[in-house]
């Protein structure tokens, strides 16, 4: 059986040379930062001969604030979860839930139908299901003398 290579990226900005102190400290202790940054949902993928399913765990988003696309080669699963602010006279003692813009990038090996997807989304679960163009065999081309 052959499997899809997945390649998970963010990085569509070249011109960031390395990590910021903000996100050096933000990765280690969600304390020091409530910077806007794009975090990333978590992600279950498998696949069969025929299709391939995507679960992603993003709970707090409403459905109108979720963005998926879809090319025979990539799919992109896009968002933003809001938060209530803060009381004006509070402090926060702890701040580990991600809030702002989420994005999640998959590269697939095999190219996929993409008139042929289905996506619901339930109970903070965004649940994919995505049909596989059959592999393509090899013809031979005649060649003409003309």
């Amino acid at each position: 059986m052959e499997y899809i290579k997945i390649r998970f990226t963010n990085d569509f900005d070249k011109s960031r040379s390395g990590r910021s102190m903000a996100d050096l400290f933000q990765s280690s202790s969600p304390m020091f930062s409530f910077s806007q940054t794009t975090w990333k949902p978590q992600l279950d993928i498998y696949e069969t001969a025929e299709k391939i399913f995507i679960t992603a765990e993003i709970p707090g988003v409403e459905k109108e604030n979720l963005d998926l696309e879809v090319n025979p080669r990539a799919i992109r699963i896009s968002g933003r979860r809001t938060g209530a602010p803060p009381a004006p006279n509070g402090r926060y003692r702890l701040a580990e839930i991600q809030y702002g813009p989420f994005e999640r990038m998959l590269y697939l090996k095999s190219p996929v139908d993409t008139e042929n997807i289905t996506a619901r989304y339930k109970n903070g679960f965004l649940y994919i299901e995505i049909v596989k163009l059959p592999h393509r065999t090899r013809q031979n081309i005649p060649i003409s003398s003309d």
